[in-house]
């Protein structure tokens, strides 16, 4: 799993103990059904990774490649996310090994009604609180709020975040992925004398769409964008508006090109076109040690969980590329589902202005309390990042006498 070579690594540089390495690499609970829809048997899984500073907090994802080994290694992230951004909670992940695409709406509300019946005596607001995930939506979270205050016999919104509105979900939680990134990186920006800002996305979905209009109404350039069915690119840039016209009327980026002025780009190849930032926002393990040093970027923004390998990223290390690694780039989602969290406990819901000034104040200190150790050491950014996380996981552990 690469968040097993990861830890691994970054336990030698802290010269972590047997003790600590395994705590680090356990999770605390694992928790397993199989659901019934239509006759199928879908896996259902909800992995509660580490709890010590707090309930656990990670996505619910249906997916047809979902395994107990993938949601497992998501856990461990979720885990990182919480510490690095210094909330007070843990990390867990849950899924359905199921192709959503192929389901009703009816099907699709029955299987999430199914898996909360599945797993409700482990999740609640002070327990493990689930959230949206790949092909999961706040509808979703809807239906598996009412199930489990079905069940329950009581009203308990902070059980699940990533909610609509009108059943105690956040401001802002829609954009806070992209938008938390979007912070990170123009502090990264402040630190390092890059002149240019033209960016390549890899991804257009949710996150990759949002921040690329996020980034061009603050003056970014966008070159280049991708999705599942190829790319384009433009040195001189992209209209981001007409972009996601084209991708929303014909599910994909390309049919821009027809009438604008863009060249296609077939699989991956979108990586490696010329760019000052590359904001990879699609699947895992999209750069390797096979094509690291085809990227021409100089800041690379982690919207996607684990897009660059643990080989890949000594490479661009090497390459004097600084890797804005994903627990904290993308960690605005959670964090906005933890001011979620905290707005239900409380009962009073706060303004949009204060979500975002305060989702801004918590990913910029985030940002620069790693950057000051990156300044006074040899490490990557990444591992900065990681060294960070863990020792405020540990140092919690040890407070509660788990190790």
């Amino acid at each position: 799993m690469t968040h097993i070579k990861f830890l691994e690594k970054v336990a030698s540089l802290m010269q972590l103990n047997a003790e600590e390495q395994t705590y680090l690499s356990t999770p605390a609970r694992i928790h397993t059904a199989t659901i019934n829809l239509s006759g199928e048997e879908c896996p259902a899984f909800r992995i509660q990774y580490n709890d010590a500073r707090g309930p656990t907090k990670g996505g619910i994802r249906f997916h047809p490649e979902v395994d107990e080994q993938e949601v497992t290694s998501l856990a461990f992230w979720m885990s990182l996310k919480t510490a690095v951004v210094d909330i007070p909670l843990g990390g867990a992940k849950g899924g359905i090994q199921v192709n959503p695409k192929k389901l009703s709406k009816e099907q699709l509300q029955e299987l999430s009604r199914k898996y909360i019946r599945a797993f409700v005596d482990h999740i609640g607001v002070d327990k493990d609180i689930p959230a949206p995930d790949v092909y999961t939506t706040p509808e979703i979270m809807a239906w598996m709020l009412d199930e489990f205050e079905t069940i329950t016999g009581k009203t308990e919104p902070g059980m699940i975040t990533g909610k609509p509105l009108t059943v105690g979900g956040s401001k802002l939680r829609g954009i806070a992925t992209a938008l938390g990134g979007v912070y990170v990186l123009q502090e990264a920006l402040r630190k390092i004398n890059l002149e240019g800002k033209r960016v390549i996305i890899e991804g257009f979905g949710n996150a990759g769409m949002t921040a690329a209009k996020l980034l061009a109404e603050r003056g970014f350039t966008i070159v280049g964008v991708s999705d599942s069915t190829g790319g384009i690119y433009n040195g001189e840039g992209l209209n981001v508006e007409e972009i996601i016209k084209a991708k929303k009327a014909t599910r994909s980026v390309k049919t821009y090109a027809e009438e604008h002025d863009a060249i296609e780009v077939t699989g991956n190849g979108i990586l490696f076109e010329a760019c000052d930032i590359l904001v990879p926002a699609a699947l895992a393990d999209s750069i390797t040690e096979e094509n690291a040093n085809k990227i021409k970027a100089k800041i690379i923004l982690e919207l996607a969980n684990g897009p660059i390998t643990a080989a890949a990223d000594e490479i661009l290390h090497q390459n004097n590329i600084l890797v804005l690694p994903d627990i904290l780039a993308n960690a605005g989602g959670v964090t906005v589902s933890y001011f979620e969290w905290v707005q239900n406990r409380q009962g009073f819901y706060w303004e949009k202005d204060l979500i975002d000034s305060r989702l801004k104040k918590k990913m910029m200190d985030s940002f620069n309390q790693i950057w000051e150790r990156f300044e006074s050491n040899n490490y990557s950014f990444r591992e900065n990042t990681y060294i960070l996380s863990i020792e405020r996981i540990l140092i919690a552990a040890k407070l509660r006498g788990k190790i």
